[in-house]
C-alpha cells in the first residue's frame, strides 16, 4: 500500500463525492493517514460515524480543517463563498485547498478572496457521479476510469497542482488540466445542459392533465426512464450549477433551441435526409462515448 499522499484530509460535506473518496481510502488507502468530514444535521453525523468511513465527524468546518494538510469542499457550489470566509483564517500554511464542484469560474471567483498567503489553492471535478446524493450513496468504484479536471491558476504552486492529480490517480481517476473558463463551456453541453433538459422535460410531463400523466408514468418508453433518472438529481446541488454556471449554460442553450427548432422544421415539412443526417450524428457520437470508454 502506497504512503499516504496527506497526513490529514478534510471533506467539507460527505455526500457522494466526499463519501466515495472516503471508501476510496478505506478500500485502498493511500490518499492520508487520517480523514475528518462534516456534515450538516446531527442525523447525517450519526449516519457516517455508523458508516465508519471516516476517522472524525464534526459538525464545525473551522475544527474540520485545523491541522489539516488538505481540505476539499465537497458541497453544492453556492455554498463556497461563505465556507471559504470561515475556514480561510484556519487553514495551515502550507495546505492544499480543493474542491469537487461543477463549476470552475464561479469556484474561483468565490473561494480566492479568502485564501491566506501560503494555501496552495487547486480547484477540480471529477466527472463521476449518479443521481443518488449523500453519504450511503458513495463507493470506492465511482472515480475508475473517469476524468478528473483541474483548473489551477496561473500562480498555482505546480507541486501542489502535481500532488492533487496524483490524489484524483488514486483515486482511479485520469487527470487533466485545463483553464477555468474553458471547463465551464465545456461541462455546459456535456452534463449542465442535458440535466437541465431532463428537469424541464420531467416538469412538461408533470404538468399534463391527470389521466395523461399518468399513462405517461405507467407507458415511459426507454427513453423518458432516462431523463427521470437524470431528474432523480440532487435539487440544490443542480440549482447552484445552473446559477453558477448561467453565461455559459445559457448560451449552449440558445444553440440547442435553434437546433431543435430545425429538427421541428424538418419534421413539419418532411425533410427525411435532414432527421436522418441528424440521427446517424447521434449514433456516430454514442459510439465514439463507447470506444474512449465513457459510455
Amino acid at each position: 500500500m502506497a504512503e499516504p499522499l496527506f497526513r490529514r484530509l478534510a471533506l467539507i460535506g460527505i455526500g457522494l463525492i466526499g463519501s466515495s473518496i472516503a471508501r476510496v481510502n478505506r478500500e485502498r488507502g493511500g490518499l492520508a493517514a487520517e480523514i475528518v468530514a462534516t456534515a450538516r444535521t446531527e442525523k447525517t453525523r450519526a449516519r457516517v460515524a455508523e458508516l465508519g468511513i471516516v476517522d472524525r465527524i464534526e459538525a464545525d468546518p473551522v475544527a474540520a480543517v485545523a491541522g489539516a494538510d488538505c481540505v476539499i469542499l465537497c458541497t453544492p457550489v453556492g455554498t463556497f463563498r461563505a465556507l471559504a470566509e470561515q475556514i480561510g483564517p484556519h487553514l495551515s500554511q502550507g495546505a492544499i485547498l480543493s474542491d469537487v464542484g461543477s463549476t470552475k469560474q464561479s469556484v474561483i471567483r468565490d473561494v480566492t478572496p479568502h485564501i491566506p498567503q501560503g494555501v496552495h489553492f487547486v480547484p477540480g471535478h471529477p466527472l463521476a457521479g449518479t443521481e443518488y446524493s449523500g453519504p450511503d450513496a458513495g463507493f470506492a468504484s465511482l472515480f475508475d476510469g473517469r476524468f478528473t479536471l483541474l483548473t489551477p491558476l496561473p500562480e498555482t504552486d505546480p507541486a501542489a497542482v502535481e500532488r492533487m492529480a496524483e490524489f484524483w490517480r488514486r483515486c482511479g481517476s485520469m487527470v487533466e488540466v485545463m483553464d477555468a473558463g474553458h471547463h465551464d463551456r465545456v461541462l455546459a453541453i456535456v452534463s449542465h445542459l442535458p440535466h437541465l433538459i431532463a428537469f424541464t422535460i420531467c416538469g412538461t410531463a408533470d404538468d399534463l392533465a391527470d389521466e395523461s400523466r399518468q399513462q405517461v408514468l405507467k407507458y415511459a418508453a426507454s427513453g423518458f426512464r432516462d431523463f427521470t433518472r437524470i431528474a432523480a438529481s440532487d435539487p440544490e446541488m443542480w440549482r447552484d450549477v445552473f446559477l453558477n454556471n448561467r453565461e455559459a449554460l445559457l448560451e449552449m442553450l440558445a444553440r440547442f433551441m435553434e437546433d431543435a427548432q430545425a429538427m421541428a422544421r424538418a419534421v413539419r415539412w418532411g425533410d427525411a435526409a435532414y432527421i436522418e443526417d441528424k440521427i446517424q450524428r447521434g449514433r456516430r457520437i454514442r459510439k465514439s462515448l463507447i470506444e474512449l470508454k465513457q459510455a
